[in-house]
């Protein structure tokens, strides 16, 4: 196969995955919250279970007006949305989804790409604050600073927690690595991953930076049709690439029964189960406080990764 061909391949299946799963994931979030909190609206939309929903969601923010605010900076606020989309775009290119060339791209350091990838979403949070001249999207955007970059730390401790168990930086190679009994060795690496990857992407219980309650809706309150939009979708690729990474790392991706011929279903089967639970919590949990949320952060989720850390680190020394 010619290389061209090889590589359109590639980015048009990354592309094709970054368009098509987080619209299951948002069809799948309508469909559990409507069971789990007797909502009737998603359960009626198109007639037969509401299978319409998702088509009446994006005609809805098609036909909102376009606003952007007199004393806005124009080309910041209107450049966010986008900014706030690439980093999962890139960061889905490196993630395998099965054994073999299924990824975009393999990459020796793909894990430590990824990470240093994810950073770059703090940006376009305090792209949108600023620009959105408004004082409650900006208290927004300086919350939603200050939980990133806080959460950050204990994500990266958790994922090198797995990354020094498996010997490499390469997603595929953790994977590879990836035994059974890694799910209790590394249970609290798995743990500490999961939440703070919730709180990357500003996921209830950890959505202070847009709590309506407070803030009119954070630094997301100026903005109007498609361009809200776009930061929508970004939640939900956030959800997909929390769920991908953590299926790679922790839940040994694309391994299961007749993994040779069925990997890729192992995959999207365990990536779909973790965004189950995201969903979940959003259902399950009040938002925290901000003393909370940080309070989680220093003194729960740091002190257990760097635990983490130390044992994999004796374990690796004593083996």
């Amino acid at each position: 196969m010619p290389l061209w061909l090889e590589v359109l391949i590639r980015v048009v299946g990354v592309v094709a995955a970054f368009l098509i799963l987080p619209l299951v994931v948002g069809q799948t979030e309508h469909k559990v919250m409507a069971h789990m909190q007797g909502r009737l609206g998603p359960m009626y939309a198109g007639a037969y279970h509401g299978w319409a929903q998702l088509i009446a969601d994006g005609i809805k923010f098609v036909q909102k007006e376009d606003v952007t605010p007199a004393a806005a900076d124009r080309a910041v606020f209107r450049l966010a949305p986008i900014i706030a989309l690439v980093p999962y775009l890139l960061v889905l290119l490196v993630v395998p989804l099965g054994p073999g060339d299924l990824v975009g791209q393999n990459l020796d350091v793909g894990l430590f790409f990824v990470l240093a990838v994810l950073g770059v979403g703090v940006v376009a949070v305090l792209m949108s604050a600023w620009a959105s001249a408004n004082k409650y999207s900006l208290l927004g955007g300086l919350r939603g600073a200050a939980q990133l970059l806080g959460y950050e730390l204990p994500m990266v401790l958790a994922a090198a927690s797995v990354a020094m168990a498996a010997g490499t930086l390469s997603l595929t190679g953790i994977v590879e690595a990836w035994r059974p009994w890694w799910l209790l060795w590394q249970l609290p690496a798995l743990l500490v991953f999961f939440v703070a990857g919730l709180a990357e992407i500003r996921r209830p219980p950890f959505d202070m930076p847009i709590a309506d309650s407070e803030l009119v809706f954070g630094y997301l309150t100026e903005y109007t049709g498609l361009r809200f939009a776009f930061f929508l979708l970004a939640e939900y690729v956030g959800i997909v690439v929390i769920a991908a990474l953590t299926t790679v790392l922790f839940l040994g991706g694309w391994k299961g029964p007749f993994d040779g011929q069925l990997g890729w279903l192992w995959t999207l089967v365990k990536i779909f189960a973790v965004a189950f639970v995201v969903i979940w919590f959003r259902v399950a949990y009040p938002r925290l406080r901000e003393d909370q949320l940080q309070r989680l952060c220093w003194l729960v989720l740091v002190p257990v990764s760097l635990g983490q850390l130390v044992l994999t680190a004796a374990v690796r020394v004593a083996l």
